[in-house]
């Protein structure tokens, strides 16, 4: 927590931390710094692992693979959330908390697990889906930063004998607020989908760096297509 000047009496300066995460685990194939007034993002370089592994004797830290896949690239968009506000005591039970300072902390780690024996077209289809990954992690630190910029000045009113708690759960839960919206709007699953439709989770022989392509270009537009019908 940043310490913050006391402009009136009786004021007193509140910070939380909340955590968010965001999965994308693919299961295939099928047989820098930005800142706006008051808030601060710190996006932290890509973790990128790819790992080999023994498909009769996976290793214990290996998410678990569906039935039929043996190939899978899982993708953790992470943030965190820190929020300062100053409050304003009105009377014993009463006070106004005013958001002063929101740093956000974003990271996202990427690991990609292989078969021993695995073809080089199985290998470029699951790098696919780190492509995409990275992709809308590239704006994240923007996204962000815009959400960050929205809840700076916003007022919530505190009732209660124990305001300094009473402030701290509010603080609390707006900063969950944060990372859940951060995540809602980044939220790469429908192109990770669409990707997936396109080469039938790595079956055909589509190019995949084309796959990731049309997935990244069209997704928004396909996503909210209706479904066809099955009677046509």
């Amino acid at each position: 927590m940043l310490p913050l000047r006391r402009s009136i009496v009786l004021c007193a300066s509140l910070g939380v931390l909340a955590l968010g995460w965001l999965g994308w685990r693919d299961f295939s194939s099928r047989r820098q710094l930005g800142e706006t007034s008051g808030s601060i993002i710190d996006k932290q370089p890509v973790n990128f692992a790819k790992r080999t592994f023994d498909p009769a004797n996976p290793p214990p830290d290996m998410p678990p693979l569906a039935f039929g896949e043996y190939a899978e690239c899982d993708s953790h968009f992470l943030s965190s959330a820190s929020i300062g506000g100053e409050t304003r005591q009105t009377d014993a039970t009463r006070a106004t908390v005013t958001i002063t300072h929101v740093k956000m902390t974003l990271q996202l780690n990427v690991t990609i697990w292989l078969p021993t024996e695995v073809s080089q077209h199985v290998i470029e289809h699951e790098d696919g889906h780190r492509q995409i990954s990275e992709y809308y992690y590239q704006t994240a630190d923007k996204l962000a930063a815009q959400i960050a910029a929205s809840y700076m000045g916003r007022q919530i009113d505190i009732t209660g004998t124990d305001q300094a708690a009473e402030s701290s759960k509010a603080l609390q839960q707006m900063a969950t607020e944060i990372t859940d919206e951060y995540s809602k709007q980044l939220n790469p699953e429908p192109t990770q989908l669409l990707y997936d439709s396109i080469t039938n989770h790595g079956v055909n022989e589509i190019v995949a760096k084309e796959a990731v392509v049309h997935a990244i270009k069209n997704a928004a537009i396909e996503s909210t297509q209706p479904a066809a019908n099955p009677g046509n």
